[in-house]
């Protein structure tokens, strides 16, 4: 039996900077019942160079007067310290912390507080990091959001040479514009890496609304994560394109729904339609009166739902041949009295 689908809350920066709307985000998290909570983890020097500028959907989501990602993200970094009080916030909450190192120095920092490492599509290309995680020996998930089929394969090349076997490795498709226009989902590619690579794959979406992590589970998904705030009104890069609490739940009892949905894949009776067979599918019945040793014939019999007979599938073994008994009409034709020849 499969492991249920890992679904991932995406906290991100919807913190703010704030550690008090980082443990609010937490509650929310185990409130919608998701598996872990997710957070992102750098030093703003060691990320970005002042000169870097905003993302055109960072200057649209942003109302205040910053100007570079510097700034922004200078103004979103929490401590280490804030992460380790966050850490046992979660163990307290009984769900699980991860988050998302953006820069060597925070991803061996990391390695004391979780033991899953996700690794964001802006770093799938960035070879030292990626060498850095992969010898960690930990579970590594991979967001592949800007890239084609040849750079997922350069970037898992480099975890497995790091030591990293291929069954400790998901892969999520991605795509990282906020919020993500439906065209440009192609959620067909997710299939495309799992054939290509024989690789666990999942999907981490920035798309508005629900439905199409709900798709991609019911196309294979093992892994799904997902943004979510406690106001989408609030200042921030990513809050438009998040769920808000209570979207999040709904998110999460629709994937565990279509997890039952899905089956085992063998066609079967089931246990809850057996009972309708003798009240839905029809039988064999008398047309109208037939008497003993009557042909029987397409004007004297035809098919209509009665309790449990002779089967429709039986028909042509009924025809021409002779009744054995007296039938009303509506009554059931039995095999026992239909085999009678003068």
């Amino acid at each position: 039996m499969k492991e249920p689908v890992f679904i991932i809350a995406e906290a991100g920066v919807n913190h703010n900077g704030s550690v008090t709307l980082a443990k609010k985000l937490i509650d929310q998290a185990v409130y919608a019942g998701v598996d872990a909570v997710k957070f992102q983890t750098w030093k703003t020097e060691l990320l970005i160079t002042k000169e870097a500028k905003l993302a055109k959907y960072q200057e649209h989501n942003i109302d205040s007067d910053i100007s570079t990602q510097f700034e922004m993200a200078k103004a979103l970094e929490l401590t280490y310290e804030n992460f380790r009080e966050l850490k046992t916030y979660c163990v307290q909450k009984e769900i699980l912390f991860l988050s998302t190192p953006d820069e060597e120095e925070s991803a061996k920092f990391l390695l004391e507080l979780q033991d899953i490492f996700k690794i964001g599509s802006g770093e799938l290309n960035n070879l030292p990091l990626l060498r850095l995680i992969g010898s960690f020996g930990k579970k590594v998930i991979l967001s592949t959001g800007m890239s084609d089929i040849g750079q997922i394969e350069n970037a898992l090349d480099v975890l497995i040479e790091a030591g990293m076997v291929k069954e400790n490795i998901t892969i999520l498709h991605a795509n990282t514009e906020y919020p993500t226009p439906m065209c440009d989902v192609n959620l067909k590619a997710m299939q495309t890496i799992e054939n290509t690579f024989k690789i666990n794959v999942g999907y981490s979406d920035h798309t508005l609304g629900i439905e199409v992590p709900i798709a991609a589970v019911a196309m294979g998904a093992r892994v799904i994560e997902k943004h979510f705030t406690l106001d989408k009104n609030m200042d921030g890069p990513d809050h438009i394109a998040s769920l808000d609490p209570t979207e999040l739940k709904l998110m999460v009892i629709a994937i565990r729904n279509i997890e039952l949905a899905l089956g085992d894949g063998i066609k079967k009776v089931t246990k809850s339609e057996r009972p309708n067979i003798e009240v839905i599918r029809k039988s064999i019945v008398a047309r109208c009166e037939i008497k003993k040793g009557e042909l029987l014939t397409v004007s004297n019999l035809t098919v209509k739902r009665a309790k449990h007979g002779a089967c429709p599938m039986s028909w042509d073994s009924f025809i021409g041949s002779y009744s054995k008994k007296d039938y009303e009409e509506d009554e059931l034709i039995r095999i026992i009295d239909a085999k009678y020849v003068l």
